[in-house]
């Protein structure tokens, strides 16, 4: 890890480029950035939002694919003193616009390839600018193209350096009312967050990373972003891996940038424990460890990929966006099955129950983080964060146990999440849009697992007394009040839903028999 202090994000491009200017630190496709023409490119968007009027503590949000476009617009918004917003792509306008409204962003970097999202309900947002940064889809005042920013190399912004724990980065996590609410986290928690990392896998220097994962994600950004970077290595920026050519281009990367650490989802595990590949692919010598977060690695997954490759280490571990978001994560060396790990540097988890009171260890209860990895706190949310913030304790709303030698084990979740490819789903969201259906009594959103241990939404609904309806019928009705991964595969009809005594409707129940043959 780097001797270099860092203070805020542009902090971190400024230094490099200092120390080693003609080092190459994002490659993407046969582009290759060095850090001086980063900096370079970081001034001159900056310059456009300072002379445009973004003024310290000014929300600028990101709506984009990956590119090195968004690494650069991370830095430059940084440099002013703004509020950095990053906006998960795979959601519905209506969605969006709350977070933009919600966060009160003057600004928006946006894709072209979301320019249906991006519409009328998003320009009369509090959106005063739209910046596209491939195309221009809309033609008028709003409207503006990146490469009116990034053409004109000047260095004429201001740099407004906020404080290590002043608020830095907005990052929206799902509620449960379905609302998106915003994370608020300082340098201060990012740079412990990447600092933890290093020294827990025993980081020092030479960390190059593939960032294929979505860069809204926060673990994209601290860990195949924020990591290389402050290890002055470099970033190979991964568009897409959709076709099987991008998947073959992503392990081809792997192997030529000498990666040490592999980030994915179990999906990825699972594709890669399956495919076909050339018999020099099974080997990575340079991987230590292929960690594995986001979503709970089915042990079959596990078994299959360790018989593929031989020589990194498959490990499981554990995050949440208001912890920065890196928990914990087992080591190559030091691997429990079926847990995740034991807690980063300099953080504490213990399991606590209703009442907030610790629990002893390998008892169960909630699963709660303290350390300089936990939020500030949710923006314009206080209640939310007096109820999520107890005493300097995050609670997860994880249900889990802490075994004697600090291994942390998930073995439910307190609220009702559905986790789909790495993907939040709160059924509450869900159930909202069904109970609209005049034909629909009451309803109940549960998750369907497969092999890889991944969920999939499932509606279970109690019709109105003489109503019929059909799957299909409730499957037209959701179409576009929806993004598609949150869309459930099934509508299950149910004379009577399970209730308990008070009425609650018990989901558990049915999570019991939708899942008894997996």
């Amino acid at each position: 890890m780097s001797t270099n202090t860092y203070t805020d994000f542009y902090s971190v491009v400024s230094q490099n480029s200092k120390i080693n200017p003609k080092k190459v630190v994002i490659f993407e496709d046969d582009l290759k950035i060095t850090n001086e023409q980063l900096l370079e490119s970081v001034d001159s968007v900056a310059s456009y939002l300072q002379s445009y009027g973004i003024k310290s503590g000014d929300k600028v949000a990101i709506l984009m694919s990956n590119s090195w476009q968004y690494i650069v617009n991370i830095f430059a918004i940084n440099k002013i003193g703004g509020v950095i917003v990053l906006i998960n792509n795979f959601l519905k306008e209506d969605e969006i616009a709350h977070i933009l409204n919600d966060s009160q962003s003057k600004l928006l970097f946006a894709s072209a390839k979301f320019a249906a999202e991006v519409s009328q309900q998003i320009i009369k947002s509090t959106i005063q600018t739209i910046v596209w940064v491939d195309g221009l889809p809309h033609s008028n005042e709003k409207n503006k193209p990146y490469t009116d920013l990034i053409s004109v190399k000047v260095n004429t912004a201001s740099y407004v350096k906020l404080a290590i724990d002043e608020l830095a980065l907005i990052i929206y996590t799902s509620g449960t009312t379905g609302k998106p609410k915003g994370a608020m986290l300082s340098f201060k928690n990012i740079n412990s967050n990447v600092t933890s990392c290093a020294k827990h896998l025993k980081v020092k220097d030479k960390m190059p990373m593939v960032a294929y994962l979505p860069m809204f994600h926060a673990f994209t950004l601290t860990v195949t972003i924020m990591l290389p970077l402050m290890c002055n290595s470099s970033i190979t920026v991964i568009r897409s891996i959709a076709t099987k050519g991008d998947f073959a281009n992503l392990l081809k990367q792997v192997l030529l940038k000498r990666v040490r650490y592999f980030a994915g989802v179990p999906d990825v595990y699972s594709a890669l424990s399956k495919a076909k590949l050339p018999w020099y692919f099974h080997w990575f010598h340079n991987v230590k460890g292929f960690i594995s977060g986001a979503a709970p690695l089915a042990e079959e997954t596990m078994r299959k990929f360790d018989a593929s490759f031989k020589k990194g280490k498959l490990i499981q571990g554990y995050g949440i966006s208001e912890c920065s978001p890196v928990v914990s994560v087992n080591q190559p060396w030091s691997n429990k099955i079926g847990s995740v790990g034991t807690p980063l540097f300099g953080y504490q988890v213990e399991c606590f129950d209703e009442d907030m009171n610790q629990v002893a260890r390998g008892e169960t209860g909630e699963i709660c983080v303290k350390g300089d990895c936990v939020m500030m706190g949710y923006y314009n949310r206080p209640q939310d964060t007096a109820e999520s913030i107890v005493d300097g304790w995050f609670r997860t709303g994880d249900i889990g146990k802490v075994d004697k030698d600090g291994f942390i084990f998930i073995l439910d979740r307190k609220k009702d999440l559905i986790i789909n490819k790495g993907m939040n789903i709160y059924p509450r969201e869900i159930e909202e849009i069904v109970y609209t259906n005049d034909k629909v009594n009451a309803c109940a959103v549960v998750g369907l697992r497969d092999l890889e241990a991944s969920e999939t939404p499932v509606a279970y609904i109690e019709l109105k007394e003489d109503a019929q309806a059909t799957e299909s019928e409730f499957k037209e009705f959701m179409k576009g009040k929806l993004a598609p991964f949150k869309q459930p595969r099934k509508f299950i009809f149910i004379d009577k839903l399970p209730r308990n005594a008070t009425g609650k409707i018990l989901k558990r129940e049915l999570r019991d028999i939708l899942n008894a043959g997996n």
